[in-house]
C-alpha cells in the first residue's frame, strides 16, 4: 500500500470490499465533500432574503405601533405639577435642544453638498449658507471648543474622584466580609424570666394620610416580642381626612382590647411634617420614662424578634447611639422601575451604610427602621424642622456630640418601594434637595465642632460634597449636557473610556449586592443617568433655597404586606374588616361612618392618569439629535450610547416605566 494512500471500507449485505485511494486523488474527496449544489446555494439566498424581506416588514409595523402608543399617552397624560412650578432648567434645556437642531441642519447640509472647507478659500465661498457654516467653525475652533474642553476635563475629573470613591467603599465592603466583620453585643443579654431586666422602649409609628398600610404597620408593631409592661407604642396620625382618622383610631382600641400598651395621637396644628409629628410626640410627659425609642415608617413591617436583635447592642456601649437597620422590599420584582431602585438601596445599604458605620461609626440615619437612644436625642437637640431630612440632621449633630452609630446589615425590615415615577421623583427630590437645605445651615456648626479633623472632613468633602451634591452634578452636566454638545464640538469629543468603559465598570460594582440584578447592568446604567436630571434639579433648589426645596410630598403605597399579596385582595380585606369593625364598635354612628365613606367613594371616582415630564422628553430630543449628528460623523459607541440614551429619556418622560394608569 502506498504511504499517504486511504484505505476506505464499504460495507454491504454478504460482502466486504476495499477501496484503495492513493493521497493524490484523496484531494478530490474533500472538494466533493465541500462542493454546494447551485440548488442548494439558491434555496440559501432565497432563506436569508426572506428573513430580511421579515425584519424590514417587522420595522414599519413597530414604528406604527409605538407612535400609536405615545400618541395615546399624550392624549391621556397630564402634565406633572413639578414641571409647571420649575422652568428654568426646562427652558435651558430648550434653548440648547433649538441650538442643536439648528446646528444639526447645517451639519447635515454640509454633509449633502460635501463641503470640503479645509481647501475652499474666502473668495471662493458660494452662498449665505455656506459663509454661515465657515463663521461657525471658526467660532467653535477659536473659543467655544476650548470653553467646552475645560468643562469636560473637570467633569472627568470630578467623576473619577467619584468613581475612586465607590471603589475604596467596594472595598472595604469586601474586607467586612473576608474578616467576617459585625457589631457584636457587649455584656450579657437581658432575662427572659425577669421583665424587669429589659429597658423601656417606646415605639413610633408617624403617618400621614397612609389609607393603605396603617394597619399593617400598627400590626406588626404591636406583635413586637416585648415584655408588654416596658413598651409603648404610639400611633402619630397626622391625616387630614376624618374618615382615615376614625378607621386608625379603630385599628388602635382594637390592639388595645387585646392587652397592647398602644396610644393613639393626632396633631390639631399640623406643621414641620414628619419631624414636627415627631417632636410633638416626644414632648409627652411620660416619655421620660424610657430609654429607647424605636421608629416605623407607616410602611414599614418589623419582624417580632426586632427589638432583641437591635436593643441589646446598647448594654455596655453608653457612646452608642443609634442602631440601623437594614430594608428589605416586598415589592422589588413588581416591575422594572422597582428593580432598578432596587440595585440602588442594595448598594446604599450593603456598602454605604455598613462600611461607614464599621470604620467611621457614623453614617446617615435612615428615618425609619432605627433605634435611638432617648438621651442621644436629647443631647443633640431633639427633631428640627429647618429641613426636609430631619433624620439626617439629627444623625449629623448627633455626630457632632459624640454619638456613635452602628449598622445591622443582617436585621432586615420589609417595607415598600415606590411603583410610580411620579411617586419615585418625588422621593429622589426631597432625598437630594434636603442634604443641601443642611449642609448650608451646618457648615459652621461642623467647623466649630470639637470632633477630629478627620471626621471633619469625611463630614464635609465626603459626606456632604462628593456623595450628594458633586455626584448629581457631573453626572447631568457630562452625560446629559457636555456629550451631546461635543457631537457638535469634534475638537472637544470625550474619549470612549469615559462614556463606556469605567461606567459600565462602576455599574458592576453598583449591582454586586444584588447579584440577580446582573441582566439590567445596561438599563441602569442609563437609567441613572436619565436621573440625574431630578437630582441635579432637586440639589440645586436645595443649595439656593429655591421654592421647590421646600415640598414634602408623602411617598404612595399600595400596602403590600408580603411578595405574594395582590393589592386588590388587599383592599377588599381592609375594607370587609373595617366595615365589621365600625358597625360593631359603634352601631348607628359606625353605620352612619360607613355610609359617608361609601357616598365619598361614589361621589369622588379615581381620576389617576400618569404623567408628561417636560424635562424629561427635552432630552430626549436633545439626546436623539445629537445621536443624528454623531451617525453623520461615523461614530460608533458615542452614536449608540447617545441613542439609547434619548430612547430612555423618552421612556421616562412618556411615563412608560413604573405603574401604568391611563
Amino acid at each position: 500500500m502506498a504511504p499517504g494512500s486511504v484505505v476506505v471500507t464499504i460495507e454491504k449485505p454478504n460482502k466486504f470490499s476495499l477501496v484503495e485511494i492513493n493521497g493524490s486523488d484523496s484531494t478530490l474527496l474533500l472538494e466533493k465533500q465541500k462542493a454546494v449544489s447551485p440548488k442548494q446555494f439558491t434555496w440559501f439566498l432565497f432563506l436569508k432574503a426572506n428573513r430580511v424581506f421579515a425584519c424590514l416588514s417587522w420595522l414599519p409595523m413597530a414604528f406604527k405601533t409605538m407612535v400609536s402608543s405615545v400618541k395615546k399617552r399624550v392624549a391621556l397624560s397630564d402634565v406633572s405639577e413639578e414641571e409647571t412650578k420649575n422652568r428654568r432648567l426646562y427652558r435651558f434645556i430648550k434653548l440648547f435642544l433649538a441650538i442643536s437642531i439648528l446646528a444639526l441642519v447645517l451639519e447635515v447640509v454640509a454633509h449633502l453638498k460635501k463641503w470640503d472647507l479645509s481647501i475652499i478659500r474666502p473668495w471662493e465661498v458660494q452662498g449665505l449658507l455656506q459663509w454661515c457654516y465657515m463663521a461657525w467653525l471658526s467660532f467653535r475652533v477659536d473659543y467655544v471648543a476650548p470653553m467646552v474642553l475645560t468643562m469636560s476635563k473637570f467633569c472627568i475629573v470630578l467623576f473619577l474622584i467619584q468613581s475612586l470613591d465607590r471603589l475604596v467603599l467596594c472595598l472595604g465592603c469586601f474586607w467586612i466580609k473576608f474578616k467576617n466583620l459585625k457589631p457584636r453585643i457587649n455584656g450579657d443579654a437581658f432575662d427572659i424570666e425577669d421583665a424587669s431586666s429589659f429597658p423601656m422602649v417606646l415605639v413610633q409609628i408617624p403617618m400621614c394620610n397612609e389609607r393603605e398600610v396603617f394597619a399593617q404597620s400598627i400590626a406588626a408593631a404591636c406583635q413586637l416580642d416585648w415584655p408588654k409592661d416596658r413598651i409603648l407604642i404610639q400611633v402619630l396620625d397626622d391625616s387630614d381626612d376624618g374618615n382615615l382618622q376614625l378607621l386608625i383610631k379603630d385599628e388602635v382600641s382594637s390592639w388595645r382590647e387585646k392587652g397592647v400598651n398602644i396610644i393613639y395621637r393626632h396633631r390639631l396644628i399640623r406643621t414641620g411634617y414628619k419631624a414636627g409629628n415627631l417632636k410633638s410626640a416626644m414632648g409627652c410627659d411620660y416619655v421620660k420614662d424610657y430609654e429607647f425609642v424605636a421608629i416605623f415608617d407607616a410602611d414599614f413591617q418589623p419582624n417580632s424578634d426586632f427589638l432583641k436583635q437591635t436593643v441589646p447592642h446598647f448594654k455596655g456601649d453608653p457612646e452608642l447611639g443609634l442602631v440601623q437597620a437594614r430594608w428589605s422590599f416586598v415589592n422589588k420584582d413588581e416591575n422594572l422601575l422597582t428593580r432598578l431602585q432596587n440595585i440602588n438601596l442594595c448598594f446604599h445599604f450593603e456598602v454605604e451604610q455598613q462600611v461607614n458605620g464599621a470604620f467611621l461609626n457614623f453614617f446617615g440615619f435612615n428615618g425609619t427602621a432605627g433605634v435611638w437612644r432617648i438621651k442621644a436625642l436629647e443631647d443633640s437637640g431633639g427633631w428640627l424642622e429647618r429641613t426636609t431630612v430631619e433624620d439626617m440632621d439629627i444623625a449629623v449633630r448627633a455626630h457632632l456630640n459624640g454619638w456613635k452609630f452602628i449598622f445591622l446589615n443582617d436585621v432586615k425590615v420589609l417595607c415598600e418601594l415606590p411603583e410610580s415615577y411620579e411617586a419615585y421623583k418625588k422621593q429622589q427630590h426631597r432625598w437630594h434637595s434636603g442634604p443641601m437645605q443642611l449642609f448650608r445651615l451646618c457648615l459652621p456648626a461642623v467647623v466649630r465642632s470639637k470632633i477630629s479633623v478627620s471626621k471633619k472632613a469625611n463630614l464635609i468633602f465626603l459626606f456632604f460634597l462628593l456623595r450628594k451634591l458633586i455626584l448629581p452634578f457631573y453626572s447631568f452636566t457630562l452625560f446629559c449636557i457636555i456629550l451631546p454638545l461635543t457631537m457638535f464640538i469634534p475638537e472637544a469629543e470625550l474619549p470612549l473610556w469615559v462614556i463606556c468603559y469605567v461606567p459600565i465598570f462602576m455599574s458592576l460594582l453598583n449591582i454586586l449586592p444584588a447579584p440577580k440584578s446582573f441582566p439590567f447592568l445596561v438599563p441602569y446604567l442609563l437609567f441613572e443617568n436619565t436621573m440625574s436630571v431630578t437630582k441635579f434639579n432637586a440639589m440645586i433648589s436645595g443649595l439656593f433655597q429655591l421654592g421647590s426645596a421646600y415640598e414634602w410630598v408623602v411617598t404612595k403605597k399600595t400596602g403590600r404586606s408580603s411578595e405574594s399579596d395582590l393589592v386588590a385582595l388587599a383592599e377588599r380585606e381592609s375594607k370587609s374588616s373595617n366595615e365589621e369593625k365600625i358597625t360593631r364598635r359603634h352601631s348607628e354612628s359606625g353605620l352612619q361612618m360607613l355610609n359617608k365613606l361609601k357616598q365619598h367613594e361614589e361621589t369622588t371616582p379615581l381620576k389617576k392618569r400618569n404623567k408628561l415630564y417636560r424635562k424629561e422628553l427635552a432630552l430626549a430630543l436633545l439626546l436623539l439629535t445629537a445621536a443624528a449628528r454623531s451617525l453623520l460623523s461615523a461614530h460608533g459607541v458615542h452614536f449608540y450610547f447617545l441613542l439609547f440614551q434619548g430612547l430612555t429619556f423618552l421612556v421616562v418622560g412618556l411615563d412608560l416605566i413604573g405603574e401604568q394608569v391611563s
